[in-house]
């Protein structure tokens, strides 16, 4: 194993300085630091984390929690996050909750056993508050990113699900559509709320009909082509002007469960009914974009959270808790159709 005093020889320097190469302080000469970092090239030597942190009090790495990676919407934030981390100096220790807040709880322990130097949360419900708050009293700032919390104090990034709601359900009463049916996630997830809220009020501002039956609610960690064959069999049996001809799929994946079904109920997007949602939907959007979708810089969202995130952790002045809400572009394709 090579060791400070291996690199200390080969540049023949004493192993304070290597140690000040190493970590980056202390007046050092250009001619010197360079002898140094082509002796630790050369010899291959990689730094001690676990020893560096023990005298700087800091790890240098970042937690991110997200709710699902295999959703390219959170991959994309992973991507942004991690490059940002590493322009940044940092490292990035990533896990998936798959929506469930048990599996959240014990991934929150790991990151305060590794002693991570600050967490970029997406929550899986507003019952994450409590373990921001533990995470809080171990002394590890918290941004949370894409999902708010009721009553969170502190810095977040998110998309505009309000905004994307009323653009889209605009966009298909532009097309002639009035009954428009809602398939949403939970109801104590900060995305669901806010996307419903737009919903609504386009609906209200357009004086269109609101039907409670038109709205349901999916959990995220479930959607499966059985429950939402359940939910648009049930759309379905409306008779007459009460059917709908447009469903609004509150994210990408429910999307693509309502496709499924209403193939299996031998029914045409967009010629039987007209769909949108939030977020792409990659594998088709690769070949041939199909979905009407609201798409949320995700990538941003991962660079802004983590430049937020180290700002906290190296206490660079930030006062004021930090609100960003970035705006979708709403791309319209083939899913939806003039009626």
């Amino acid at each position: 194993m090579v060791t400070i005093y291996d690199i200390a020889k080969k540049a023949n320097v004493s192993p304070m300085t290597v140690s000040r190469v190493i970590n980056n302080s202390g007046n050092i000469r250009l001619t010197t630091r360079k002898k140094v970092e082509k002796a630790i090239k050369e010899l291959g030597y990689v730094p001690n984390s676990a020893a560096r942190s023990l005298t700087s009090n800091k790890t240098k790495t970042l937690g991110l929690i997200l709710t699902d990676i295999a959703n390219p919407f959170f991959s994309k934030i992973a991507r942004g996050a991690e490059d940002a981390a590493l322009d940044l100096g940092y490292r990035v220790l990533m896990s998936n909750t798959d929506e469930d807040s048990e599996k959240e709880i014990n991934y929150i322990d790991m990151m305060i056993s590794a002693r991570v130097d600050g967490v970029l949360l997406a929550p899986t419900s507003d019952r994450t508050s409590s373990q921001i708050d533990r995470l809080r009293k171990h002394d590890i700032p918290v941004v949370l990113i894409d999902r708010t919390i009721e009553q969170f104090e502190g810095d977040y990034v998110v998309g505009d699900s309000y905004d994307g709601s009323r653009k889209l359900i605009e966009h298909l009463i532009m097309y002639g559509h009035q009954n428009i049916a809602l398939i949403n996630g939970p109801s104590n997830v900060s995305t669901a709320r806010d996307r419903q809220r737009g919903y609504l009020e386009t609906l209200k501002l357009n004086d269109l009909p609101i039907y409670e039956h038109y709205i349901s609610e999916i959990d995220y960690k479930n959607v499966q082509i059985g429950n939402t064959k359940n939910i648009v069999q049930q759309l379905l049996q409306l008779e007459g002007t009460k059917r709908p001809t447009a469903i609004f799929a509150a994210n990408n994946f429910i999307a693509i469960s309502v496709i499924r079904a209403l193939k299996e109920l031998g029914l045409n997007v967009p010629k039987d009914i007209s769909v949108v949602c939030f977020d792409e939907v990659e594998p088709v959007v690769y070949f041939d974009p199909f979905f009407t979708v609201a798409a949320q810089p995700a990538s941003e969202l991962g660079k802004i959270g983590v430049q937020f995130l180290v700002e906290r952790v190296e206490h660079k002045n930030v006062e004021k808790e930090r609100k960003i809400i970035l705006p979708p572009d709403i791309l319209i394709r083939k899913s939806t159709r003039k009626i």
